[in-house]
């Protein structure tokens, strides 16, 4: 026996005793449970042999009697609320067999040399990871009617990152999903089954405890049985861990036979495609969601994302040379659709976007990002800046139009006596609070029947919208350094024949004569913080802008 399978059975062996330690506690809990009850037939036993007779010995068996009868009333609802609890089930577009019969076909190859089950199904979400996941609770079945034993044959579902699919090779994708679907074999196995069971029925208790909406009678069952599975999964919280650690020992084990020098190498590109798509999320959607667009083709645009960092950084050079190879989204039968609903349930997941597209949510191409997100999100905030100049009885500029906006008012006020800038900052930060308070709420989608649960957040829980949001909280400074940065690009825009761009690791772009110009940002924050207007003057002139003629507004 080799040494890999040699630690590839130690650690089983490890998860099965945690998983047995896991069952013990709810042995524990139940003895605890029956032990009145216990207790009441001892008593009652040997009052009917003659023993422990007399008037305090039928007392105190009655009044054992009854507490066993109300231990095991609340044992029973605390049963039962555990057992109705729903657990989360992660946000993912489901991927039918039909739809990529080739990936179905490698993940089954990849079981099938691992020498473990092959996962029920396969399933995609926005977010750079790969796992199993049990979806064998009956409220997760479609029907709602699966029975124990289908439950329990049942193989858990494989989750992709779909940026992965995009960016991977399939010889790489296979390598990086060999430990994941390894996993499969401890999934299988009664005892680790059976206490991830239990942890997740009483984290799923917890959760309901904890949910708002409920009247005080109402909740108070829910709320106690909550309580009572926060204590038992705290004396759970060690044995889980460790359970799951050796799970994932042994999985990796067990995937050293299968491309393990590949899989060296394709852990790189791991990192790579995280880094790239935040950067893509937090520079590019987010601006594009917060405009009431969003982009429709995000997965792609990691490729782009990740393109653009080859080319500036050193470190990454030679990663584009592999896309000559086959990527993995070949596996997919129609790639853009499921690049359209992955795209969808990241707006929803990481803004708080409606579930379907309307006239204030539509979705926008790559092609259309400059014109439809870029300039409308510049001249938006320049509305907003000069609205709120106005608000403040800020004159117009003395050298242009005084019915028009333009540049020069805000340089001139800027650079005024009296740090007026701390009070503009203070205005916009309110004004910026009020348009997004007033913006609609995120809700669920309204589905026809026939299309109940389609919704791929009707199985996470009641948690609002957005569940992972992206914005950092901004200090008005910085918000008036980005309404400033607008302005200045809407007049550069309007009067120096530049234009609106992407740029894929930065976001919203200035193309000037066709090169982006990233040295705005200083001159700017020079005039915000400092009230200097000469290096926005120089910068200005250098490109051709003039502050004195109007800007066109949203």
């Amino acid at each position: 026996m080799s040494g890999i399978d040699v630690g590839e059975e130690l650690g089983a062996r490890a998860a099965q005793a945690r998983a047995l330690a896991l069952l013990r506690i709810r042995s524990r809990a139940l003895a605890v449970v029956i032990t009145p009850a216990a207790v009441a037939v001892v008593l009652f036993a040997a009052g009917a042999q003659g023993h422990l007779g007399g008037p305090v010995w039928d007392g105190v068996r009655w009044a054992v009697l009854g507490v066993a009868v109300v231990v095991l009333l609340v044992a029973a609802a605390v049963a039962v609320s555990v057992a109705r609890a729903r657990p989360a089930v992660s946000p993912t577009v489901p991927v039918a067999e039909e739809g990529a019969p080739d990936l179905y076909r490698l993940v089954r190859d990849l079981a099938d040399r691992l020498g473990v089950p092959a996962p029920s199904a396969i399933a995609l979400t926005p977010d750079c990871d790969s796992w199993l996941e049990d979806r064998t609770h009956r409220t997760h079945s479609g029907s709602g009617r699966k029975t124990t034993a289908e439950a329990k044959n049942t193989a858990p579902v494989l989750v992709i990152g779909s940026p992965f699919l995009w960016w991977m090779r399939v010889a790489e994708l296979r390598a990086v999903l060999a430990p994941v679907v390894a996993g499969t074999d401890s999934s299988a196995h009664p005892d680790i089954a059976a206490a991830r069971r239990f942890v997740r029925g009483l984290d799923a208790a917890v959760a309901d405890g904890a949910a708002p909406g409920r009247g005080a009678l109402r909740g108070a069952p829910v709320t106690f049985a909550g309580w009572v599975s926060r204590v038992l999964l705290r004396a759970c919280r060690e044995h889980a861990a460790e359970m799951e650690r050796c799970v994932a020992a042994t999985a990796s084990m067990r995937a050293q036979g299968v491309d393990y020098a590949l899989r060296i190498a394709a852990q790189e590109q791991v990192g790579l495609a995280y880094a790239g798509w935040d950067r893509l999320l937090t520079r590019v959607a987010l601006p594009a969601w917060r405009m009431g667009r969003w982009p429709s083709r995000l997965d792609a645009g990691v490729v782009s994302a990740l393109t653009e960092l080859s080319r500036r950084d050193r470190l990454a050079d030679g990663f584009t040379s592999r896309l000559g190879e086959r990527p993995a989204c070949d596996l997919l039968e129609e790639p853009g659709i499921a690049d359209e609903a992955t795209s969808l349930l990241a707006a929803r997941l990481f803004h708080g976007g409606p579930a379907e597209s309307g006239p204030d949510w539509a979705p926008v191409d790559w092609q259309q990002y400059p014109d439809e997100v870029v300039d409308r999100k510049w001249r938006t905030e320049a509305a907003r800046l000069h609205r709120v100049l106005d608000a403040m009885g800020v004159p117009p500029a003395s050298v242009a139009d005084p019915a028009v906006p333009t540049l020069a008012r805000v340089m001139e006020h800027l650079a005024g006596p009296g740090g007026p800038g701390e009070e503009l900052a203070a205005g916009i930060g309110a004004a910026v609070a009020r348009d997004d308070a007033q913006a609609p709420a995120p809700g669920p989608a309204q589905q026809p029947a026939s299309a109940a649960g389609a919704d791929p957040l009707d199985l996470w829980g009641p948690d609002p919208l957005p569940l992972f949001p992206l914005q950092p909280p901004r200090t008005g400074t910085e918000m008036l350094a980005d309404h400033v940065a607008a302005m200045v690009c809407c007049a550069a825009v309007d009067t120096a024949g530049a234009a609106p761009g992407l740029d894929w690791l930065d976001g919203p772009a200035l193309l000037v004569d066709g090169e982006r110009r990233a040295d705005l940002a200083v001159p700017v924050l020079s005039l915000v913080e400092d009230g200097d207007p000469d290096p926005l003057r120089s910068w200005l002139a250098e490109v051709g802008v003039r502050s004195d003629k109007p800007v066109r507004l949203v």
